[in-house]
């Protein structure tokens, strides 16, 4: 029974010790900035290993597919299922904002700087191609890539599907890069030991500042979003029995994602998830992956925060034709947000350049500071919804008792 226990549970036990460990230290001494390449290495580990990991593990899902038809039911439901999800998160923030106001004082502006705006043709154009095939192997490419990936995926399966070699070669490779990930998360604990302590020592004054109650309000909605509505998706998608297997696999992803502020990084662990949850391989290598850039439910919802708090300083009404639009620029400014850290504020050029064109050099820096500051629970929303989405897709593209089967397999075995 403890051998049990340790096995299933020992690297939640280990991962939470060195959360709390690093959280103590960036506490108590001042110098546990000094810890941040603990958990740089380990991010750095996990970026290297993703980008292969997310081509390979795409195009050997769509080429060994049995069928072009199922391999496009999982792509067209993935999407559609992402959109609705997004849309809703952000119809709650909306709620939520015009129920609680965020700005209710005067805050200090501070000026800022932007060379250009943001065009629709620009982000249309970095956000699913690069100039060159090189300029795809990056991290700061992943949307790119995907693209590469599925068109390359239904080549392969126009040319033989998976009797071709390129098909057998591509889930050779996938296999591999999975266990490869897998000794990287050996070294998670100390990672997160010393990206906690770096986090608390170096940000912690930083959100009991102007924007406390804008932070409060937004950590305080992503919690309820994955306490409410998380369930209902997997309910929908799994049926009886979906909400208990949910909440046994969510922390795991949760964690990563809200430790190292990147959905792509939890792609690993999010497969770990799925594959234990008992989603069909070919649903979970592209939904995850795909997920990780284009399904973002924490990033509409902050996208609408950023806009109600501007409107607030601006001294403007957020009104009904306003939120509508917030609402559909919320789901399209996401898209490949996620990837990255941070975002690298172009989610935040986006917003200020269609709401706030005439105040964009002061309204870039506020939304700047509070994407910053909400970016841990925003993509721990995110990833962790990537794999509640996955209930959803399984069910369109399996049956909706796909779930009950795999419970009943596993008593009987």
């Amino acid at each position: 029974m403890k051998k049990s226990f340790l096995k299933n549970y020992g690297f939640l036990i280990f991962m939470l010790t060195g959360i709390v460990a690093g959280c103590v230290v960036g506490i108590v001494w001042d110098g546990a900035s000094k810890l941040a390449p603990l958990g740089t290495v380990f991010i750095n580990l996990m970026f290297c290993i993703v980008v292969p990991m997310v081509f390979c593990s795409i195009a050997s899902a769509i080429a060994n597919m049995q069928s072009m038809k199922r391999a496009g039911k999982v792509m067209g439901v993935t999407i559609a299922t992402f959109c609705v999800t997004a849309c809703l998160a952000a119809i709650v923030m909306y709620t939520v904002v015009s129920i609680f106001p965020v700005v209710n004082g005067t805050y200090e502006i501070v000026e800022g700087q932007v060379s250009k705006t943001l065009g629709a043709s620009d982000l249309l154009i970095n956000f699913f191609t690069k100039p060159d095939f090189i300029n795809l192997w990056s991290r700061e490419a992943i949307l790119p890539l995907i693209v590469a990936a599925v068109l390359f995926g239904f080549g392969v399966q126009m040319n033989g599907g998976p009797e071709t070699m390129t098909a057998k070669m591509l889930k050779d490779l996938t296999e591999c890069i999975m266990k490869t990930v897998k000794i990287i998360t050996y070294y998670a604990p100390i990672g997160f030991f010393g990206f906690f302590a770096n986090l608390v020592a170096t940000q912690g004054a930083d959100l009991i500042g102007d924007y406390g109650r804008t932070l409060l309000m937004y950590y305080a909605v992503s919690i309820v979003y994955m306490l409410v509505f998380f369930p209902l998706y997997a309910r929908f998608g799994g049926g009886k029995g979906a909400v208990k297997v949910m909440f046994q696999h969510l922390f795991k992803p949760a964690a990563v994602s809200f430790g190292t502020c990147s959905s792509v990084a939890s792609i690993p662990t999010n497969m770990e998830a799925a594959e234990e949850t008992g989603i069909s391989s070919d649903v979970t290598n592209i939904v995850l992956p795909l997920g990780a850039t284009m399904h973002m439910d924490g990033s509409a919802m902050s996208a609408i925060v950023k806009v109600a708090f501007l409107f607030g300083i601006f001294g403007q009404d957020f009104n009904t034709g306003r939120a509508i639009l917030a609402i559909i620029v919320a789901v399209l400014s996401s898209v490949a947000m996620s990837g990255i850290p941070g975002g690298g504020g172009t989610g935040e050029l986006a917003l200020c350049t269609i709401f706030f064109p005439d105040q964009l050099a002061v309204a870039f820096p506020f939304a700047m500071a509070l994407g910053n500051l909400v970016d841990p629970p925003a993509t721990m929303v995110n990833a962790a919804g990537d794999y509640v989405a996955s209930f959803i897709v399984e069910r369109y593209v399996t049956g909706k008792d796909w779930l009950q089967k795999k419970l009943h397999q596993n008593q009987n075995s």
